[in-house]
């Protein structure tokens, strides 16, 4: 467990440096550039998913069970991911989805962790799936009160709107199908 809790305080907290540190991303660019933040972001968050993906495997092999989720709550969870996959797509794509929802990849992250949280009852998925939905729900209500400036300059389009729910759907389709099985050893119907 203690590398699945060192994984995700790297990678959240990684990712936490706006909530916690606002000024810190500037200071890296101005002392070393772009590129050195860049790159210490993504080391960090890397060495970070690693740690995740390998403490998940090994709690699963000795798993403390907290809750025996009720029956149907695997069907309530793959309801719940429908709009997942076309709001991480939204979240690239400016169109009015993106517009709405003001952050669809936190919005996709918080639905995913409670998903899976519904159809999973481990000391390993509370710490992963809660973990990672309560950080982007509280990124999410911080990018709310400090919003940033739009990284962007392209205006809103319906096609990417389009995009977002076909491409999404596909990629839900293709995972719920067999990908998450093969990738995760576990089927998701």
């Amino acid at each position: 467990m203690a590398v699945l809790i060192a994984g995700l305080i790297l990678f959240l907290g990684t990712h936490s440096t706006r909530i916690v540190a606002p000024g810190l991303r500037e200071r890296v660019v101005v002392n070393g550039g772009e590129r050195a933040w860049r790159g210490l972001y993504t080391l960090l968050s890397l060495i970070g998913l690693v740690l995740i993906i390998w403490g998940y495997g090994l709690a699963r092999q000795d798993a403390v069970i907290l809750y025996q989720p009720a029956a149907g709550m695997r069907h309530l969870a793959l309801l719940l991911l429908l709009p997942v996959f076309p709001l991480l797509f939204a979240s690239h794509m400016p169109g009015r989805i993106k517009a709405a929802v003001g952050h669809p990849m936190l919005a996709a992250t918080v639905l995913w962790g409670i998903a899976h949280l519904l159809a999973n009852g481990t000391l390993a998925d509370l710490l992963l799936f809660g973990g990672v939905a309560g950080w982007a729900a509280v990124d999410w209500v911080s990018s709310v009160r400090h919003p940033r400036k739009p990284v962007t300059s392209r205006a809103p389009s319906l096609r990417n709107d389009v995009i977002s729910v076909i491409g999404g759907l596909a990629v839900y389709g293709i995972l719920v199908g067999g990908l998450h099985e093969l990738l995760i050893g576990v089927s998701p119907i």
